[in-house]
């Protein structure tokens, strides 16, 4: 485990079952009840025994990116108390912005992804991240870990081919072995509303206007701490079954493709399982009335409303698209 340091989850026993305490049984579940009208695991329709038989040793839930917190870990919360299963969480170093963070989440089952190594020590951070989530799923171990890099502003969720990649350039196996051995099960997260809609439409203008801006650690943490306490409505984690089926249905096709085509493909099925399994709320008259609302708490210099009302609609109205076009294509 040595080789695994820089990165691994911390695990100290006293620790763990305090962090559970404190996390799982007390403040997550007193979160859902005060920020949102209903919490559920779901499941894609008709293929609740499929999935139950997935995750039945063990599995790798990829999810598309809401929250930067309670997206791992609501659906870690709800996966416990269903199945006893706690899933390794894969999380950004970048999210570190108080010392007290990192150790918080290292006891509680949680990983490094470093997003701050320069760009010679990618493939070598890369390649040590790969190896260890392919050391905790030859030991079973579930995973959670997001289909990109960051949350999607938009609201299109699109895997990024860089993080299928990554998967297995730790391993000494051929890409689709390697993608069986991980058992990706993608999970669909849908929010009703999302607290930090407003920021990320900010964020979007601010580098429209400004092609060096980036975030700062403040500024993350204010995404968090927005996420974490705002009103979420409904908000419904839908489970779908493993993409192993999928390639076993369809394995001579990907065995005549490159490296880079099955990469594509993979990456393309799980937004597929994503897309068709959206939650699609009913947007009554009033909403248009909370987007403005949202828009107003926007304080930025050269405010443009119409680019952020734009935005802010376009957010919600992303995965409603998708999930047209996924039934209307057939590929579920």
């Amino acid at each position: 485990m040595n080789e695994f340091r820089e990165i691994r989850a911390w695990r100290i026993e006293p620790a763990r079952m305090i962090a559970d305490l404190m996390i799982n049984w007390v403040y997550l579940q007193c979160l859902a009840h005060r920020t949102t009208d209903e919490l559920t695991l779901d499941y894609a329709p008709g293929k609740r025994a499929e999935i139950e038989e997935d995750i039945r040793h063990g599995a790798f839930f990829m999810t598309n990116h809401r929250d930067i917190v309670l997206d791992s870990a609501w659906l870690s919360m709800l996966l416990e108390k269903r199945y006893n299963i706690r899933p390794f969480i894969g999380i950004g170093n970048n999210l570190f912005g108080k010392w007290w963070i990192e150790p918080f989440v290292r006891f509680n089952r949680a990983f490094v992804v470093k997003r701050d190594c320069s760009a010679k020590d990618v493939g070598r951070q890369s390649k040590t991240l790969s190896k260890y989530i392919l050391h905790l799923r030859n030991q079973h171990k579930s995973i959670w870990l997001a289909q990109r890099e960051g949350r999607a502003k938009d609201g299109n969720d699109v895997t990024q081919n860089t993080v299928v990649k990554m998967l297995a350039i730790g391993s000494e196996e051929g890409l689709i072995d390697t993608i069986i051995r991980l058992n990706i099960c993608p999970v669909c997260i849908n929010y009703e509303y999302d607290p930090c809609d407003y920021l990320k439409a900010q964020e979007m203008q601010l580098r429209r206007d400004n092609e060096g801006w980036k975030k700062s650690k403040e500024d993350d943490l204010l995404s968090m701490a927005t996420g974490i306490k705002g009103y979420k409505g409904r908000v419904v984690f839908r489970m779908t079954p493993s993409i192993n089926r999928w390639i076993e249905a369809n394995r001579d096709e990907l065995d005549e493709m490159s490296r880079n085509e099955q990469i594509t493909a993979i990456a393309h099925q799980i937004d597929c399982q994503i897309h068709a399994n959206y939650e699609i709320y009913e947007r009554g008259t009033k909403f248009e009335t909370y987007l403005r609302q949202q828009c107003n708490k926007i304080h930025i210099d050269n405010k443009d409303e119409d680019f952020l009302m734009n935005k802010l609609h376009e957010m919600y109205q992303n995965p409603v698209i998708n999930y047209e076009k996924s039934h209307l294509s057939g590929i579920i």
